[in-house]
């Protein structure tokens, strides 16, 4: 019940990660709202995208160490 957090962690992180990576033009009015000072673009979608992935594995790892 403790690493249901994780679980969940890791989840979200393959999904976002996932669709900021296949589909970037989808998530530009929600990184406009977010990255309001500066432009947001497919490329720092894209990089959101990827270090989203590097987060869900890095927590796939702590899961399967706490084992």
């Amino acid at each position: 019940m403790n690493t249901l957090g994780l679980y969940a962690g890791v989840q979200l992180g393959l999904a976002f990660g996932l669709a900021a990576l296949l589909w970037p033009n989808k998530f530009m009015p929600l990184f406009e709202i977010l990255m309001f000072p500066w432009a947001a673009s497919s490329r720092t979608i894209r990089a959101h995208g990827i270090a989203a992935l590097g987060l869900a594995l890095l927590l796939l790892t702590r899961i399967s160490g706490n084992r």
